[in-house]
């Protein structure tokens, strides 16, 4: 005699002919498989809730005796180890300004290893030039561990096009591997550190999730202030 079986129904004759290998084992349960995925997202976060913080906030939380003073240190360590070897890497901090001689050098050469330089071929007199110059400075000081170099226009070809400036080039081991001619695909005439910051991400220069890119700083600015970070003299 055939007996008609249900296979997804939770009785205890199917359990002893799942046990036996004749009817297969049940699917798991969407909703078990949302709880435990929820569950093991809340236990990753209380594992890693100190990830994010500085040292300062570390100490904070240490005196007033919020977390175990072991799980604290482990952190502390490790803040101390991405510093150490942050500043392994933070060889330069400002804005290189150079000549077509020093363009092989300066530039070429230096982001051999795969280090990132970002080059502002720069036009005195353009608004966007000024106002990148600006930024580079402002930029390089923040991301010291990347080099950012300006070059006039002129020095690389007296013809070259007032209005392909400022062009952005980005080396790295010897190869121009991306480029922006004006500032329009960034923000134009609005571009801002925020922006710089993003450029810095997209090309894989910097982290996403460095500390860094979200504390961000005061970039409330308008766009003819920002004009005073620049000079006339940039453009020797």
């Amino acid at each position: 005699m055939n007996v008609e079986v249900n296979p997804n129904e939770d009785t205890e004759w199917n359990d002893i002919l799942r046990a036996h290998g004749v009817i297969p084992e049940r699917p798991p349960s969407p909703s078990a498989q949302l709880e435990e995925a929820l569950e093991e997202a809340v236990r990753h976060a209380h594992e890693n809730r100190l990830e994010h913080k500085t040292l300062d906030e570390l100490d904070e939380i240490d005196e007033d005796g919020l977390e175990d003073e072991e799980f604290i240190e482990i952190y502390r360590k490790k803040r101390m180890a991405e510093i150490q070897e942050m500043a392994k890497k933070q060889k330069f901090g400002s804005l290189v300004m150079i000549s077509k001689p020093e363009y092989t050098q300066e530039i070429t050469d230096a982001s051999k290893n795969d280090q990132f330089v970002l080059v502002h071929i720069a036009y005195e007199g353009v608004p966007q030039s000024k106002l990148l110059t600006g930024l580079f400075r402002r930029i390089s000081e923040q991301f010291p561990e990347i080099k950012f170099v300006q070059i006039d226009a002129r020095q690389i070809n007296e013809r070259y096009p007032s209005e392909n400036c400022p062009t952005i080039l980005v080396y790295k081991n010897t190869d121009v591997v991306k480029q922006y001619v004006t500032l329009n695909g960034l923000g134009g005439n609005s571009t801002s550190m925020d922006d710089m910051r993003k450029l810095l991400v997209t090309l894989g220069a910097v982290d996403e999730s460095d500390r860094r890119i979200e504390a961000g700083d005061d970039d409330r600015d308008g766009y003819l202030n920002r004009n005073r970070y620049d000079s006339d003299d940039d453009f020797d």
